[in-house]
């Protein structure tokens, strides 16, 4: 595992700016929301930066343990409970625009495995805590095939963009791909939404259940091969009072979700 310090502080670099940009983005897209405050960019900037550490093996499970802490326990306060936002806390939208879950969640939820489970350790394999959602996608094109169209992905529920990716490109090993992670301050907890074709929020955005953040795809190093299946990979991390994470199946939550067309 490559844990140079020069390398982290150049990750950490292309990390800041990419939060810039992303600010730059936020602002000129969401003329009619509040923009985000500075502390909770910052936080979200710290989240980015150890996940992207984890993910390019650039920093130490010790570490990115610690960070991770030091990040949600900030994220948490900045964000508060009081946030949850009337008539949206507690509300579930199924992620995938117009599908139906008993079609689309993958062997009807038994491919949740949390055992072994490690976030700060990306040389860990064997889990998988997480429901896969899957469209009909024969030629892997990206588009349903009935449709002829992409599968917009839908917030799950509502809450804050804390990191995502949309420079995944098929000679990266990132499992990921393009990804969004969104903390729900009302579950206290962290949604990870993966392998999307194209993410179309940014780090600080305050998003509502059934809003779209990107559409499905195949990006990440496995997702990308031809034996799998295109899906979104959809993980819930619930965050302990010590600020550490700690999956749970959303199998019954997505079963009973909202269907949005």
């Amino acid at each position: 595992m490559v844990r140079g310090s020069k390398m982290w502080e150049k990750l950490i670099k292309q990390v800041a700016g990419i939060v810039v940009l992303s600010t730059q983005v936020w602002q000129s897209a969401s003329a009619q929301s509040t923009a985000p405050s500075e502390k909770l960019l910052m936080h979200c900037q710290q989240f980015q930066q150890v996940y992207d550490g984890i993910s390019q093996q650039v920093i130490t499970p010790d570490s990115a343990t610690r960070a991770f802490q030091q990040a949600m326990l900030g994220l948490r306060e900045t964000v508060g409970k009081d946030s949850c936002q009337t008539g949206t806390a507690g509300t579930y939208v199924y992620p995938l625009r117009g599908q139906l879950p008993r079609y689309s969640i993958g062997s009807r939820g038994r491919g949740y495995r949390a055992t072994g489970f490690d976030l700060f350790d990306s040389d860990v394999r064997g889990s998988h805590p997480a429901q896969d959602l899957f469209i009909r996608d024969g030629d892997q094109d990206e588009l349903d095939d009935r449709l002829g169209q992409p599968i917009d992905v839908l917030a799950f529920t509502s809450g804050v963009v804390v990191a995502m990716e949309t420079g995944w490109g098929p000679n990266s090993k990132m499992r990921g791909g393009n990804y969004i992670w969104i903390y729900d301050p009302c579950l206290d907890g962290l949604f990870y939404y993966a392998h999307n074709k194209c993410v179309t929020v940014v780090p600080g955005q305050w998003v509502r259940a059934g809003e779209k953040i990107g559409e499905v795809g195949r990006t990440g190093y496995n997702a990308f091969k031809e034996r799998s299946p295109t899906h979104l990979h959809l993980m819930f991390l619930r965050i302990t009072p010590e600020g550490l994470p700690k999956p749970e199946n959303t199998y019954t939550w997505l079963s009973g979700a909202e269907v949005v067309h």
